[in-house]
């Protein structure tokens, strides 16, 4: 098995674990130190209008969002919080699945950022997106029980 493959498995136990990343059916396509790949399958309910069946904004921000930060992911090991992030529509995205491509800008001690693409199934770009993550480490956990350092 290649390290690749590892990477991939990982992040997408990772990307399955909550609830919401689950409804939206993320694949892990492709990860490396370059970025990520993921695919999004396309739900009806992710509709906004029923007459012209485009997804709804907030359905593809979430996607920019999720791509980025697993782009993160793929180089530190685990997702991190949002800060910030601006997303671009280009198009609307029509009944389909969706391809994500997340990339890295810069990774810091304490915020990070990355980048994230949205593709239809015909290539077209449908979405972009640029988010700042918490990237600092996490303090350890400390029991209830001893939370003040005392017995």
């Amino acid at each position: 098995m290649s390290e690749q493959t590892t990477d991939i498995e990982k992040l997408q136990q990772l990307i399955s674990h909550g609830p919401f990343n689950k409804w939206l059916n993320f694949t892990v396509l492709n990860a490396g130190e370059d970025g990520v790949e993921i695919k999004a399958v396309w739900r009806d309910e992710w509709v906004v209008n029923l007459e012209r069946r485009y997804t709804h904004g907030g359905i593809l921000a979430a996607i920019v969002d999720v791509a980025a930060d697993y782009a993160i992911a793929a180089r530190i090991g685990r997702p991190v919080p949002t800060i910030d992030i601006r997303v671009d529509y280009h198009k609307a995205a029509m009944p389909g699945d969706l391809t994500a491509k997340g990339r890295v800008l810069r990774i810091g001690s304490q915020f990070s950022t990355a980048e994230a693409y949205i593709y239809d199934q015909d290539g077209a770009l449908i979405a972009s997106g640029r988010g700042t993550y918490f990237t600092a480490a996490s303090a350890p956990k400390v029991p209830l029980g001893n939370a003040s350092g005392g017995e």
